[in-house]
């Protein structure tokens, strides 16, 4: 067998590359992602309307590109992929710089998305090969904490730099990051074998011969219970700092720090619990500390009560998107990890945009507290959901169990 199969060494030296370049790719995501709206109003005076497109048509575009870059992640062209991806990612973000009016940025953000979907879809299929397969929830859910630390420091950054120094400073210095992601990439393309097609994957997967299609009817549940749980995030991303002024608490931008320890403290366990148990162990458990954490918010009228429910939501949260990621990359056949890892992305980017969308619209009439407590709804339905298909699989398997035995009866 592969040695990288039998090794056991979670944290190699490849590993450790592939979390250092995910984390640079997403702090050029973040650092621009608060940025971008209040530099289109001040500099283009941007309608409300154009504010908005600055996010979403990155969202929609990135998710477009996947769909793209998981047929060619199947055909092996996932180093490639990586550097064009890249490249286009650079292009974007220089061109901020000459962007003369918001016709042009919008431009640069649709090219942006499309060069990090590409990007975005290559590091954690990467990653996947790099794992050992019995330590794959554990190592995603380190693998995951780039991601939740760029989330976490790249808007402070991108606001310090925005107001400290204004917006060439910014486009410098993310420039810079974009650039220290190629030698990086290099020592990983040249490094990292080929993917590993012949891994030990689940039991339903490897009876089934080579896929023809580039869909998988397995990622649908875990994609709609994504994009529910993306939903309550999307709306803590827009409206966090608006609500904190509703309620009257102060530093409301503490919530993501305190969220992100939380999400820091429990991967660890998590990763571990989901190599022993599997999903089942966690993804109802990590809704309930999420809707807990909802509820705590829309209640709290101190800053220690808020950072109480940023400690709350980020368990379950922490908890919840590393286990639906390996969830979906072990369900697919290995040639399909990357259309698992592109699904996967795409439904936090669609649910994002729209529960940024719905949520706003809830908010405009009524208020941010009841708004955050309509968005805990999504989480409901997320439990309702995954029990009542938990429940019907079960059936299905006792089902054709009792067939079976039956034939082998009437066969004796």
């Amino acid at each position: 067998m592969n040695d990288i199969n039998t090794k056991q060494r979670l944290w190699t030296k490849e590993f450790i590359t592939l979390m250092v370049s995910n984390l640079f790719l997403f702090l050029t995501l973040q650092m621009m992602l608060t940025t971008l709206p209040a530099y289109a109003k001040d500099a283009f005076m941007a309608s409300p309307l154009q504010v908005s497109l600055i996010t979403s048509l990155f969202a929609f575009s990135a998710i477009a590109s996947r769909f793209i870059s998981s047929k060619a992640l199947e055909k092996g062209k996932l180093r490639l992929l990586l550097y064009v991806g890249l490249l286009i990612s650079l292009a974007a973000t220089i061109g901020y710089y000459w962007a003369s009016g918001i016709a042009f940025l919008l431009f640069m953000r649709v090219l942006f998305g499309i060069g990090f979907g590409m990007t975005s879809t290559s590091f954690p299929t990467m990653a996947v090969d790099v794992i050992p397969i019995k330590r794959l929830g554990e190592g995603m859910g380190y693998f995951g904490l780039s991601t939740t630390l760029a989330m976490s420091i790249g808007p402070m950054i991108g606001l310090t730099l925005l107001q400290g120094g204004g917006f060439t400073p910014l486009v410098i210095i993310t420039v810079i990051i974009n650039i220290l992601i190629f030698p990086l990439a290099y020592v990983l393309t040249s490094k990292v074998p080929k993917r590993v097609i012949d891994r030990p994957i689940p039991e339903q997967v490897i009876a089934e011969p080579k896929p023809k299609s580039s869909f998988n009817k397995r990622l649908i549940l875990p994609s709609v219970l994504n994009f529910l749980m993306s939903i309550t995030y999307g709306g803590l991303l827009s409206f966090m700092a608006l609500f904190g002024a509703e309620a009257h608490l102060s530093n409301p931008q503490y919530f993501f720090l305190f969220n992100a320890i939380a999400i820091i403290l429990v991967r660890p366990f998590s990763g571990r619990i989901y190599d022993r148990y599997g999903h089942k162990a966690l993804v109802v458990p990590a809704a309930i500390l999420m809707i807990a954490g909802l509820l705590m918010l829309t209640y709290a009228s101190s800053t220690g009560t808020m950072l109480l429910s940023a400690l709350c939501y980020g368990l379950g949260f922490g908890a919840m998107q590393p286990s639906i990621q390996t969830w979906m990359i072990q369900e697919v056949h290995p040639q399909q990890r990357g259309m698992a890892n592109g699904m996967f992305f795409n439904s936090i980017d669609f649910g994002v945009a729209i529960g940024s969308i719905l949520l706003g619209s809830i908010a405009k009439s009524t208020s941010y507290t009841v708004m955050y407590r309509y968005s805990a709804v999504a989480l409901v339905l997320f439990i309702l959901i995954y029990i009542v298909m938990q429940i019907s699989g079960k059936s299905r398997l006792q089902i054709k169990t009792d067939s079976d035995k039956s034939g082998s009866s009437v066969t004796g």
